[in-house]
């Protein structure tokens, strides 16, 4: 009866001790799949970001590649308030102008991939045009993803000093994509966002980066968010300095008042267009929704180009002085 005893307590004391040593090892799992630097196959099969052959064609042969690789680029550089090195493009506008647009690019992109929209405004709408490299993206430091949280700091440095080089006469409009268009929603609530952003457009966004990965961990994985995804948050906060919930577009939107143009696909299985949607109920500022029929994660502007431009002029030119045509 002892020796029965004896061992119901050594499994009572080995069933958390085996809980925990699980939690740690899935942290350390998930912070490699999705936070440290480095290729992720695991997206290359996911069948939430398939895409039409049109718009992959668009996407690996475009014009607009070409356009991008002609064009002389300054390269810039910033030193993040945590000592990164950063890494940007900067293209000026063919004609003097005070309208600057900040591209800010997608989860595992670069810079350049902006171009897409980047010879819109450059040549349809005539701004300056600038393209940072995300932490942790291009050819900017960081071993790890901020997935819009710190990097949202960083797009306020950078459009502090895009601002003292073009003067503060400067109107700021910020154009994001997937992640990008998280992390121009981040920025949009901090009291210290320069007073020359005038507008925004989030295609794509996610509401915050627990609610995208509770959503993926269902999705690829069948799991439950908790208490996993809040054990791998813990991590991400040591190695990387952010927390997944307090990583937040929609809070930030919640208190913002800059106009914000958001932007989804109907058929987005990746971000479902509800979160944007809602992020739109709730933003405290001026707000326009823009939904693409049948367009999945980040297709809209390939799918309906022509529709697309139209949107985003007509919204800008109720904060921003555009000369028609351009």
């Amino acid at each position: 009866m002892r020796t029965i005893k004896i061992k119901w307590k050594m499994i009572l004391l080995l069933v958390p001790v085996v809980f925990l040593v699980i939690q740690i090892a899935g942290s350390f799992f998930f912070y490699e799949l999705a936070i440290k630097r480095g290729e992720k196959e695991y997206l290359q099969k996911n069948a939430d970001l398939e895409v039409s052959a049109e718009t992959m064609e668009l996407y690996v042969k475009g014009q607009w590649k070409d356009w991008v690789a002609n064009q002389k680029f300054e390269p810039m550089n910033l030193v993040s308030r945590d000592g990164m090195q950063l890494s940007g493009y900067y293209l000026g506008a063919s004609m003097p102008t005070n309208k600057l647009v900040i591209l800010t690019h997608g989860y595992l992109g670069n810079a350049k991939q902006m171009g897409l929209f980047g010879q819109y405004y450059h040549d349809e709408l005539g701004f300056n045009i600038f393209m940072p490299d995300a932490r942790g993206h291009g050819k900017s430091d960081g071993d790890y993803y901020g997935f819009g949280w710190p990097d949202r700091l960083d797009l306020i440095d950078w459009t502090d000093i895009l601002v003292k080089k073009l003067g503060p006469d400067t109107e700021v409009v910020y154009h994001g994509l997937s992640m990008g268009a998280a992390t121009v929603l981040m920025a949009s609530g901090e009291e210290e966002l320069p007073r020359q952003v005038k507008a925004i457009v989030a295609d794509s966004p996610y509401g915050s980066v627990y609610q995208l990965f509770a959503y993926q961990m269902d999705r690829m994985f069948h799991l439950p968010a908790f208490p996993l995804l809040d054990s791998t948050s813990l991590l991400t906060k040591i190695r990387a300095g952010y927390l997944f919930k307090e990583a937040s577009a929609l809070k930030q939107v919640e208190k913002t008042n800059v106009p914000i143009l958001f932007i989804h696909g109907k058929a987005d299985t990746f971000i479902p267009m509800e979160i944007t949607e809602n992020m739109y109920q709730q933003t405290s500022s001026d707000t326009e929704l823009y939904l693409v029929d049948g367009a999945n994660h980040g297709e809209s502007f390939a799918m309906q180009k022509a529709e697309y431009k139209n949107k985003v002029q007509h919204f800008l030119s109720n904060y921003l002085n555009l000369v028609a045509g351009k």
